[in-house]
């Protein structure tokens, strides 16, 4: 039996609303407490990611350890290079896109805070 059920997952950025418009146009969504030092974003599944302005936030460095990435998001696209185009143009940065030659069925990004996040493809 589980002892918890998640409620959202944090982000500490230096933008809370600039952010959650990021992941609001990769993912969808409804965005609550706009301009807030904390912005919620709705999600159309009913999960929750949150965004908490941090002052002095040091963008995590994949794969360095030294400023580990903490965690990161797995998202699943239907079409990865269709995917791929959309969140670099939304301002994601590619940090790793070599699939091996088709090997591999992800490819890893960083939002435009810096948090790595994966495309993922079946």
């Amino acid at each position: 039996m589980a002892t918890a059920k998640l409620e959202l997952v944090a982000f500490d950025c230096p933008d809370p609303t600039a952010l959650a418009y990021f992941y609001q146009q990769v993912l969808g969504g409804e965005i609550k407490n706009e301009g807030k030092p904390w912005v919620d974003l709705h999600l159309p599944d009913g999960a929750r990611l949150a965004f908490q302005e941090a002052p002095g936030f040091v963008a995590p460095s994949w794969p360095s350890a030294k400023e580990s990435q903490q965690l990161h998001l797995d998202l699943r696209v239907a079409d990865m290079a269709e995917a791929q185009e959309r969140v670099l143009a939304l301002g994601a940065r590619a940090l790793d896109l070599d699939d091996e030659g088709g090997k591999r069925d992800f490819r890893v990004f960083a939002d435009p805070a810096g948090h790595p996040f994966c495309l993922i493809h079946p």
